[in-house]
């Protein structure tokens, strides 16, 4: 970490972080730049010691002239910070917890942008004087509504639409990096819309069907676990067993479009591998090298590819597939691009988890509990449990046509 990081004041990233944030040319739109500004100026009123509070002087040393800066920073001050709102009884507890989501994901931007050298406010001293999520039931948890999942399906499939085919009628005289950086965009694009309209309409839980760095055994979905033909998918379940899952139609043709797009060397590459950059150039540098290849020859060959992704493909160098934490960053840029309206106490974006409840709501509604729990692979006991408030509003209409006989 340079110094001169450490000694940028704080505010001078602001703009930066807006502006990547934002949407629109320059980045100057977008409801989610609007709301981080806006508590961004909060905290930087806070630290500065502008907020009003006789009792708060900033975090500056008094004997020091000058305004915060990156050296100023740590997780106490965060962990002031989220005592700070706590403290705000005009706040409601989720609103407490999403103003400081809006600190947090600046703090971890700026790590990325080497501002910082770690990720203070998600540490777990940092965050524990932030309030509980208020004992919600789990009916209150994320559930994608039919609106939400047709919004972001579409907003998808639009995507992968038009730079598919800006790929494809690319003329033959196009120059070959070009071609490369536009075939590159039609995967990503492709990807991303086979992950969302699996994640909306399988019910499949996304630790069993992207990477746990920290499980072995959950290595991803690969081509060789999944038969369009037959609608179905083998996934490592929760149970610590294989097990198939169904693939129902919508997610069919975008499965089928990407893998044809993309041509997979061999049926052990994983359905949605990683596009991380870093990732790919270690992965390539270090299975090249392992084949003999020297250094220079690497970088020479390296150079050859607008992306080390398109030499992985060529040359069967498999990547591993994206993690959960992955997905969720991916649904994240989605809910934005896509600006769905999402009012959730918890989740400024639509969650993996949603999809799965999402379908739950819709097939406990349209086929009763037992189909639902067998969809889900879950007991009915539990899925009764969790999706309690659906049961709870039909009895309520029971009870509103009984009255609405005996009174009428």
């Amino acid at each position: 970490m340079s110094d001169r990081a450490l000694s940028t004041p704080l505010d001078d990233s602001f703009e930066r972080y807006l502006q990547d944030k934002g949407k629109g040319r320059g980045g100057d739109g977008g409801n989610y730049r609007r709301n981080a500004a806006r508590e961004l100026e909060r905290f930087a009123e806070w630290v500065a010691g502008d907020r009003g509070d006789d009792d708060w002087a900033g975090i500056v040393p008094n004997d020091v002239d000058r305004d915060p800066t990156f050296d100023d920073l740590d997780e106490r001050v965060f962990r002031e910070y989220a005592r700070y709102l706590a403290g705000d009884r005009g706040l409601k507890q989720n609103t407490v917890q999403t103003y400081y989501r809006y600190i947090s994901a600046w703090c971890g931007w700026c790590v990325n942008e080497g501002y910082l050298e770690a990720h203070y406010a998600q540490r777990a001293s940092a965050m524990a004087p932030l309030p509980e999520d208020d004992g919600r039931k789990p009916g209150d948890q994320q559930a994608w509504t039919s609106e939400q999942r047709h919004a972001l399906t579409r907003h998808v499939d639009e995507q992968a639409r038009d730079v598919v085919e800006a790929y494809t009628t690319l003329p033959e005289d196009t120059d070959s990096l070009d071609k490369q950086r536009a075939r590159y965009a039609a995967l990503k694009a492709a990807r991303d819309r086979a992950l969302v309209f699996v994640l909306a309409y399988t019910a499949v839980r996304v630790g069993e069907l992207l990477r746990d760095p920290n499980d072995p055994r959950r290595r991803g979905v690969r081509w060789e676990d999944l038969s369009l033909d037959d609608g179905s998918m083998d996934v490592y379940r929760k149970k610590q067993q294989w097990d198939a899952a169904s693939l129902p139609d919508p997610v069919i043709s975008p499965l089928r479009s990407f893998r044809q797009l993309m041509d997979p060397p061999t049926e052990r590459w994983p359905v949605f591998p990683t596009f991380d950059q870093r990732t790919l150039a270690e992965l390539v540098r270090e299975e090249l090298g392992e084949r003999g290849e020297r250094s220079e020859a690497i970088t020479e060959c390296r150079n050859e590819y607008a992306r080390d992704l398109l030499l992985a493909l060529d040359e069967d160098i498999r990547p591993p597939s994206i993690t959960t934490d992955g997905a969720r960053s991916i649904l994240q840029r989605l809910s934005e691009t896509a600006e769905i309206d999402i009012d959730h106490p918890k989740h400024d974006y639509l969650a993996p988890h949603g999809g799965r409840r999402g379908m739950g709501e819709v097939l406990v509604r349209a086929f009763g509990y037992t189909v639902a729990a067998r969809y889900l692979d879950n007991s009915e006991e539990m899925v009764r449990e969790r999706y309690s408030h659906i049961e709870a509003g039909e009895l309520g209409d029971v009870a509103t046509e009984a009255l609405s006989e005996i009174d009428g």
